[in-house]
């Protein structure tokens, strides 16, 4: 796993999402690192981690890092930040170690199993089902890797301009690799498992830590979406709506996330 360090004192986990990788933190990284030890992994198959052939369901995903996290770095608790993917694998990861994460923040992003369909359904994302499809997303975005990502980051931002040129040079980088497309899709095409997996873990009792959900407010962003959704899973939740904020919130709206995690972690 590829893993990017800062900082000293508490840990706090980032988990990015898709289209993206470790990078969409760049720019909050720093405003964290003034009071905790920030860790901002690749999640398994993306960035600069390798890409196996299977385990792509959310609950191997969290298994991944809390074999890096406890067993590679010897940390017992953290606080976690998931985004988009980052967000369903960041509570796979806290369902299955209750007491190891003291507070967990999702941005922009439903829970799949959570009771709801929203998580494929809303604000229009026909990509869900095109990810699933085997093999055929594949072969017609071969080659043309950084049209197909650019195009994400420049429609779900409120603001597409967030992007410059070298930031999409970056994750076409990441995504151009072999086998880095197939392994990115391959989360979505995980989704009836993850479900099934949510489903028993929200059985067994919702989360008790506090919860932090915000949704972006323009464009594809969730907007109350990824508060409801977290209130299904767990019980001290609280959070809203970034306005004038697409999807990508840690890039979009950097000063106003870290602002708000920073009171929410202490």
């Amino acid at each position: 796993m590829h893993v990017v360090t800062a900082g000293e004192g508490e840990p706090v986990v980032l988990l990015h999402g898709f289209p993206q990788t470790w990078y969409e933190w760049r720019e909050l990284i720093p405003l964290l690192a003034t009071r905790y030890r920030v860790i901002a992994p690749d999640l398994r198959g993306l960035g600069d981690t390798t890409r196996p052939e299977h385990g792509y369901d959310k609950k191997t995903v969290a298994k991944d890092l809390w074999e890096l996290l406890h067993g590679e770095m010897g940390i017992d608790a953290f606080r976690l930040v998931g985004h988009d993917w980052g967000g369903p694998t960041a509570y796979a990861l806290t369902a299955a170690h209750r007491d190891a994460v003291r507070r967990l923040a999702v941005l922009d992003v439903t829970i799949p199993g959570d009771g709801s369909d929203v998580f494929s359904s809303s604000q229009g994302r026909w990509h869900h089902g095109f990810h699933r499809t085997l093999d055929l997303p594949e072969a017609l975005v071969h080659g043309r890797e950084r049209l197909y990502v650019s195009w994400f980051l420049k429609a779900f931002a409120g603001h597409p301009g967030v992007f410059s040129e070298a930031d999409i040079d970056e994750y076409a980088r990441c995504y151009s690799q072999p086998g880095a497309m197939r392994a990115g899709f391959a989360y979505y095409r995980a989704i009836p498992r993850d479900e099934a997996d949510n489903r028993d873990a929200i059985a067994k009792g919702k989360l008790e830590m506090p919860v932090l959900a915000l949704g972006g407010g323009l464009t594809f962003g969730r907007r109350e979406l990824a508060l409801e959704s977290m209130r299904r899973v767990a019980s001290n939740v609280s959070g809203g709506v970034i306005e004038h904020c697409g999807h990508f919130l840690p890039e979009e709206a950097t000063d106003l996330v870290a602002e708000a995690l920073l009171e929410f972690f202490e």
